[in-house]
């Protein structure tokens, strides 16, 4: 079976990368675990913030893989001495991913009241318009 691109355009040259980025982000789509937010700071820097309440710094993982930041989250298991009359905390494992443009860097990443910060910059694009002499 073969499937029809967006990108078969003959006015879409070199668009291909493009149509895998797609696939990536339709395959995190359904991920709802932990909750986030993603914030405009600045013309520059976007936020994204996971709330990762009962994780500790030693149970995440901040990394790029390419053009991805994945984030891992990973509890410690308890030892069987707690009764729990309601547990409603969750505690399992989670992979967060997002995909990141061509440039984008991770600036800092931050806990601060269970809530794990991510700061990325945005590089400043600049115009480029140049002549291309024919021979």
């Amino acid at each position: 079976m073969s499937r029809m691109s967006i990108f078969n355009s003959p006015f879409l040259l070199g668009f291909d990368q493009l149509e895998d980025v797609l696939d990536k982000v339709s395959k995190n789509a359904g991920e709802g675990y932990p909750p986030y937010n993603i914030e405009h700071i600045s013309d520059h820097v976007i936020r994204i913030t996971l709330a990762v309440a009962g994780f500790s710094r030693e149970g995440l993982d901040v990394s790029l893989e390419g053009n991805q930041l994945i984030i891992r989250g990973k509890q410690v298991e308890e030892d069987g001495d707690r009764a729990y009359l309601h547990r409603g905390i969750a505690a399992r494992q989670f992979v967060r991913k997002f995909v990141l443009a061509d440039g984008m860097e991770v600036a800092d990443a931050h806990m601060e009241n269970g809530l794990l910060n991510i700061d990325l910059e945005r590089p400043q694009t600049q115009e480029l318009v140049r002549s291309v002499p024919i021979r």
